[in-house]
């Protein structure tokens, strides 16, 4: 053996008194062993020995692989749930609790306090509603989960189990429920902008359209067929302006925000996609906070 070549483990090791010895394990100084980790040549004695597919591991090295080993996530960068539709089935049930209350229960004040509701001084001398000023802003999100009669829950809730739980699985639970989130407020705060002097509007559409906008960017990133979702959202569309009495500008806005967003979350570079997709949300959010400031403006006392 040359002097600058590498010596084999052994199972010896110096001792104080200058003798030789049995090595010990360097977890527990006290136990003394001749089995060493096959990666890194410490001692280490049974209670230390983690089975490895050559030899034996010491704790540290297994902890080390453990850290290195990637999280699996979803195709967007969320965490992976046993159940992919669990948030979905939670929005319904508030939804349709919400419903029951409102129209059974609690009725009327609930649905009158928690609508979109919103009269600028123009009509009453100072402004009611939405338009009064952010105490009353909690509307704009509250609105989203009320309805006006069972079939009107009923088309939203069909819609929403739809079309959610395949975006709730490939987003994450988190990113799904703030593009949910933000399509209702935008849905809101874009018909707060539009006609906030004289309006009372309520109802999940507003997300469920942000919902299908986040489909087609979906469907064309994962470059899966485009017509059935396409089909889908056009005849929404031809309800929404067609059909008496529906707020059309809570689908748009919607519509227009679930797009937006879920382009941000879907098309973010996968080196830096938690910032992209964290400004994504930022940005949208900000956006609706301009539409309900100028709003605001526009119907404040």
């Amino acid at each position: 053996m040359l002097p600058d070549e590498s010596r084999p483990p052994t199972d010896k090791e110096p001792r104080p008194d200058g003798g030789s010895g049995p090595r010990r394990c360097y977890r527990h100084r006290e136990q003394e062993t001749g089995i060493a980790c096959s990666r890194c040549d410490r001692p280490i004695c049974p209670r230390c020995m983690v089975n490895a597919s050559v030899g034996f591991h010491c704790p540290e090295c297994v902890g080390g692989d453990n850290r290195q080993v990637r999280q699996a996530t979803t195709r967007f960068g969320g965490q992976l749930s046993t159940d992919g539709a669990l948030v979905t089935k939670i929005l319904i049930g508030i939804n349709l609790v919400v419903f029951l209350l409102a129209a059974y229960v609690l009725t009327p004040w609930l649905s009158r306090d928690l609508s979109l509701y919103s009269i600028g001084p123009q009509l009453t001398g100072f402004p009611y509603g939405v338009a009064a000023g952010p105490d009353q802003w909690y509307r704009l999100l509250t609105a989203t989960f009320l309805h006006v009669a069972p079939w009107h829950v009923g088309t939203n809730m069909v819609m929403l189990w739809v079309i959610g739980p395949s975006l709730e699985a490939a987003l994450g639970r988190l990113r799904y429920l703030a593009l949910y989130l933000l399509s209702g407020l935008a849905g809101s705060a874009f018909a707060f902008l539009v006609a906030g002097g004289f309006m009372n509007s309520l109802g999940a559409s507003g997300a469920v359209f942000g919902l299908l906008g986040a489909t087609v960017v979906m469907h064309k990133q994962s470059r899966a067929p485009l017509g059935p979702v396409i089909a889908l959202l056009v005849f929404n569309l031809i309800v929404t302006f067609s059909v008496a009495g529906i707020d059309w500008r809570a689908h748009i806005g919607g519509l227009v925000a679930g797009t937006l967003t879920a382009a941000g979350l879907m098309y973010a570079p996968r080196e830096r996609r938690a910032t992209v997709q964290a400004l994504t949300v930022a940005g949208v959010a900000g956006l609706v906070l301009a539409m309900v400031l100028i709003g605001t403006a526009r119907y404040g006392g």
